[in-house]
């Protein structure tokens, strides 16, 4: 499929997303949240990708938001079919995907653009990046999960500050309290994702799946995630991966996933 906000390349096992929106900081609108969605779904069903990487173009931004003008003029109802459908096309859809998704964040992560990098199963960070969700400026609140999933990583304190004062903070700061794994140089950043994820594709994919769903479970409310945990433990039990694995541990060798 052909996009036209965002671009995507290919090496070995390892898939980068890139929003490619440059002149507009990179900043969600519909049809790059659209676009997102439909590569995210391809990707996650190409079983030769096993991990990916998704970063903003250029050196100013990751996201830099949503693009208030598409809907500075909605009632209520719209309102919430935004969020709702936000959620469900992009948001939760990432951060349950079964192959691992980095997040490179590359300067300015804003509003919108910080929840889809909370939404990614974690977040390495470059020296110049600013993170915030500066929505109550507006007269809004985060509406695509950001006052659930900052509070999940950062606190219920730290994101009531961050949110009600919107401010931003740096990249330091958020490797200080839980919000991004770590902080390279801008130059850095994109081949210490590389590294990570090669580590994570010489692992089992099915493993990995299992363990994404049972960490996630963890952060669902009327969900038991130790029973989770018990669950998925088992089924691992059943699949090539786990006989590959333990044989490769016996035989002293190193094992060879499909």
């Amino acid at each position: 499929m052909d996009y036209n906000n965002i671009l995507i390349t290919q090496e070995n096992n390892i898939a980068q997303v890139t929003i490619n929106r440059p002149n507009q900081l990179n900043a969600l609108n519909s049809v790059t949240i659209a676009e997102l969605s439909s590569a995210f779904k391809t990707l996650e069903a190409d079983k030769n990708v096993r991990v990916i990487i998704i970063t903003g173009s250029g050196e100013k931004a990751f996201v830099a938001g949503a693009d208030i003008k598409e809907f500075y003029q909605f009632d209520v109802e719209e309102g919430k079919k935004l969020s709702a459908e936000g959620h469900q096309k992009l948001f939760d859809l990432v951060e349950n995907l079964t192959t691992p998704v980095i997040a490179a964040v590359n300067g300015f992560a804003l509003g919108g653009g910080l929840e889809l990098a909370m939404s990614c199963h974690f977040r390495i960070a470059s020296d110049n990046a600013k993170l915030g969700l500066p929505e109550v400026t507006l007269g809004v609140i985060p509406g695509y999960g950001g006052t659930q999933r900052l509070a999940q990583l950062a606190g219920k304190g730290r994101a009531m500050e961050m949110i009600m004062t919107a401010k931003m903070i740096s990249a330091e700061e958020a490797a200080n309290i839980g919000l991004v794994n770590q902080v390279v140089t801008q130059e850095e950043l994109l081949s210490t994702c590389q590294k990570i994820a090669q580590k994570i594709a010489f692992n089992s994919s099915t493993a990995i799946a299992s363990a994404i769903k049972a960490v996630n479970a963890g952060f669902k409310d009327g969900v038991n995630g130790y029973e989770i945990e018990i669950s998925e433990f088992g089924k691992c039990f059943g699949t090539p991966d786990f006989v590959e694995g333990t044989n490769a541990f016996i035989e002293k060798r190193k094992p060879e996933f499909s």
